[in-house]
């Protein structure tokens, strides 16, 4: 006889446990918040009426913090149980959100020498990814972006980067310069001596079309590197120029 009651007070504790938390973020954000608390706050988005305490704290302790929970791979996420499509609700919309912000504020300013902004906007896009991926952004000449495009997917080689395709794009929309962006799914962002080659051939090619490549960009995992940071870009435009000289 006392079993029901027991489940009944349970089930009034939770709503009340669910109700403090709402509460506490409303008045304050979310100072004071523990992490598998975050977690649970959003996973009870989608199912307002479960406890989901016990998968926020799993979920904290498989990506070993919040910002491995947030992001996450959703198939990974779901091995959890307890946790599926419908409470899974509220991570997927801060991560969807999370990438429309970024790429708000990115397309809004200048970021000729913002690397790590691009880092923040498209690690997101490329960190799950089993194969590399090669995109440009272009840019206008004031330096705000016209247009993102992923050009190949595979292996990044010279004979997959079709630089005539890209300098013709960039023509078509009008574009001032350009940056390369590719990651590297074995999460190292180190160039190798390929990378290198690539990046010499786009700017000696953006040269010749009177076009400017700002930086090329590898992505890894949760790290990155900026040619441009490492002064090689100035290195093969130094290159061409002194080459053109030599003609």
């Amino acid at each position: 006889m006392n079993q029901p009651l027991f489940k009944k007070n349970m089930g009034a504790d939770q709503k009340g446990h669910r109700s403090r938390l709402r509460d506490k973020f409303m008045k304050g954000g979310l100072k004071g918040f523990l992490d598998h608390e975050i977690i649970e706050l959003l996973l009870t988005l989608g199912t307002p009426r479960r406890d989901c305490r016990q998968q926020a704290k799993a979920a904290l302790i498989k990506f070993r913090s919040l910002r491995g929970v947030l992001e996450a791979d959703q198939k990974e996420l779901q091995k959890i149980p307890g946790i599926g499509p419908r409470n899974n609700l509220g991570i997927q919309l801060i991560q969807q959100v999370s990438r429309r912000f970024l790429k708000e504020k990115m397309m809004e300013k200048p970021i000729c020498h913002s690397s790590k902004e691009v880092f923040d906007y498209l690690y997101h896009a490329l960190r799950d990814a089993k194969n590399e991926k090669f995109k440009v952004i272009f840019l206008d000449a004031k330096n705000q972006i016209l247009e993102e495009k992923t050009f190949f997917e595979g292996t990044v080689d010279s004979s997959a980067v079709y630089p005539r395709e890209i300098m013709k794009f960039a023509l078509q929309i009008d574009a001032s310069s350009m940056i390369f962006v590719h990651n590297h799914p074995s999460g190292d962002p180190d160039p190798s001596q390929n990378d290198k080659d690539i990046t010499k051939e786009l700017v000696f090619t953006a040269h010749v079309m009177q076009l400017k490549v700002l930086d090329h960009i590898i992505i890894g995992n949760n790290r990155y590197f900026s040619f441009a940071d490492a002064g090689m870009i100035d290195d093969f435009e130094f290159l061409y120029l002194n080459m053109r000289k030599g003609l």
